[in-house]
């Protein structure tokens, strides 16, 4: 279902981010993101001269290498577009990411490594969707390999408390999903279980 129809208006600005994911062929996982802003008229720059309309202002790429468990092991920034010569330059404190964890308090230490001088506003935000897409690319592998995940029958086979659980409204504890595909963890009424079998 689109958005409802919006007021008159111009097209102004346009960011488009990308993530990708990819199993390696060593056992680990990378995950890569690209971030480009672009205007739709000319503007003038004093490093660049004149930015066209449709020609970046911002074009930006971040690679996080990661193990199963999410710890980053290799951190890479580029950054191909910008509007200052000095942009660039920021790009190796992202390695400071490496050794990190993507989970709980990790977008407070990114903004404690990142924030404010030490690193760029745009990739820095860029950090949050390849996290979210390191997530998504990881844990279905691997939760699907434990029997975490539901398969085509509709419940998971492990008995271990699957870690979506509570992660957002649909995996509530005591909700319909937590209860068709791991009724084990269900807190909800048992008798409600009871009546859907």
């Amino acid at each position: 279902m689109p958005l409802s129809a919006p007021a008159q208006r111009d097209h102004i600005h346009t960011r488009t981010v990308e993530c990708r994911g990819y199993r390696r062929e060593d056992g680990l996982w990378d995950i890569e993101g690209h971030l480009v802003d672009v205007k739709s008229y000319p503007f003038p720059n004093a490093f660049r001269g004149t930015i066209e309309a449709g020609e970046p202002l911002h074009d930006m790429w971040l690679r996080l290498t990661v193990t199963d468990q999410l710890e980053i092991v290799r951190s890479e920034a580029v950054i191909d577009h910008h509007p200052y010569d000095i942009c660039p330059l920021i790009a190796p404190n992202f390695k400071r990411l490496e050794g990190l964890k993507i989970g709980p308090g990790f977008t407070r230490k990114v903004k404690t490594l990142l924030g404010g001088v030490q690193g760029c506003t745009h990739l820095v935000e860029l950090v949050g969707p390849v996290a979210t897409t390191a997530f998504q690319t990881v844990y279905p592998i691997l939760a699907r390999q434990r029997g975490e995940l539901p398969h085509t029958h509709g419940r998971a086979e492990s008995r271990h408390r699957p870690s979506l659980l509570n992660s957002c409204h649909a995996y509530a504890e005591d909700g319909e999903v937590v209860r068709r595909h791991w009724p084990d963890h269900y807190t909800g009424s048992r008798s409600t279980v009871e009546a859907a079998e």
